[in-house]
């Protein structure tokens, strides 16, 4: 799908701006919508100490919080290619996360749909971060599978 971006409607893109407000986990990360087109997203989450790992001595973020992006980030994704993305539902069947270096700054997340099909969607993801040096890093890798109810 990745030749086939197409921005979505912004009514579509409000609704799930709107949804991401609304949820209580996803408010309490301060998570946001940066770009959303059929097929991917971009989201991000600012660096708050209520993320970081606690006795970090360098301030890393925790590693559920990348996992929770990929998943999010995955199935906004996937919901984007439904025909009405405020419509239907979808389960996560596989999540893998493959962590890369600790996240000391904000985060970066972009999940791209792979495959989309009438029961299963499968995306890649990947999380960045500045590092200390200045330089944006890959933090984690992601690929997910999930159901899909249209």
């Amino acid at each position: 799908m990745a030749d086939d971006h197409v921005p979505l409607d912004e009514e579509h893109a409000d609704l799930m701006a709107a949804f991401v407000e609304a949820h209580g986990f996803l408010s309490w990360l301060n998570l946001e919508v940066e770009d959303l087109e059929r097929g991917r997203i971009v989201m991000s989450v600012p660096y708050d100490e209520k993320l970081v790992n606690p006795g970090s001595q360098v301030g890393s973020i925790h590693g559920g919080v990348a996992a929770s992006l990929i998943d999010t980030a995955s199935g906004f994704a996937l919901r984007s290619t439904f025909d009405d993305p405020t419509t239907g539902s979808l389960a996560t069947t596989d999540l893998n996360v493959t962590y890369l270096r600790p996240a000391t700054n904000d985060l970066r997340v972009e999940a791209e749909v792979l495959r989309a099909g009438d029961s299963m969607g499968f995306t890649d993801t990947l999380v960045t971060s500045v590092a200390p040096d200045g330089e944006t890093k890959e933090i984690a890798v992601g690929r997910t599978s999930y159901r899909l109810f249209r």
